[in-house]
C-alpha cells in the first residue's frame, strides 16, 4: 500500500455508499459509510478493505468519460489523461443520492464495481468509515476475473476434478464463497483509519 490514509478532518456529513461487483451472481456487495469529504485516494483504501481486496494492483474511479487514479500510474492511448484522485473528494463527484461511478480494480482481471451514493446524512459521531452490511466473499486476487472466479468455484464443487487439489492448496481449506464478516471488516477499517 501507498501512504496510509488519515481520518478526514471537519467531518459533518456522511455518505452512505453501496458497492457491487459487476457480473457477480449472486451479487457481491457492501454498504458502508464514509465522510462526504473523503478524498478518492482514501476512498480507494476503504473499498479495498470492505470488499476484501489486497491492494496489489492498479485501480481507477470513473464518472462518465473522466478517470481518477494515482498520478502517473498508467497512460492509455486515446483515454485522455486521468485526474489525480488525491485532489478530488467524494462529494465533488457524487453530489446527490442516486449518482453513480465505477471503480475498477486490477486491469488484468478487470474487477469492475458500481459505486452508488444512496444517502447523505448528518454525522452524529461514531466510527468512520464503517461497513454496515454486505453479502458474499470477495473473490481471491489473481483468479482470472469474474469468469475465472466462477470456473474456480465449479472446480471446488467437484472433488474428482483434476484441478481440485491444486485449487484447495492455493485457496486453503477455509474459503467459503458465501462468507461475509462485517466485524472483521470494521476492525480492519479501525486499524487503517486510526
Amino acid at each position: 500500500m501507498a501512504k496510509k490514509p488519515k481520518k478526514p478532518a471537519g467531518t459533518n456529513k456522511v455518505c452512505q455508499l453501496k458497492i457491487t461487483l459487476l457480473e457477480s451472481d449472486p451479487p457481491i456487495w457492501r454498504r458502508f459509510l464514509v465522510p462526504c469529504n473523503i478524498k478518492l485516494s482514501e476512498l480507494h483504501y476503504v473499498i479495498q478493505v470492505v470488499m476484501g481486496w489486497e491492494d496489489e494492483h492498479l485501480h481507477e474511479f470513473r464518472k462518465g468519460s473522466v478517470a481518477y487514479t494515482v498520478p502517473g500510474m498508467y497512460d492509455l492511448p486515446g483515454a485522455g489523461k486521468p485526474r489525480n484522485e488525491g485532489k478530488f473528494i467524494l462529494q465533488d463527484i457524487l453530489a446527490s443520492p442516486g449518482t453513480k461511478m465505477t471503480y475498477t480494480y486490477d486491469f488484468g482481471d478487470g474487477w469492475e464495481h458500481e459505486l452508488v451514493l444512496e444517502k447523505i446524512m448528518d454525522y452524529e459521531g461514531g466510527q468512520l468509515p464503517v461497513c454496515l452490511e454486505g453479502a458474499m466473499a470477495c473473490p481471491p486476487e489473481d483468479c482470472g476475473g469474474i469468469w475465472g472466479y466462477y470456473d474456480m468455484l465449479e472446480v471446488l464443487e467437484e472433488p474428482d476434478h483434476p484441478e481440485y487439489e491444486e485449487m484447495q492448496e492455493w485457496l486453503g481449506n477455509n474459503f467459503d464463497p458465501e462468507a461475509f464478516d462485517v466485524e472483521r471488516i470494521n476492525r480492519r477499517l479501525r486499524r487503517l483509519f486510526r
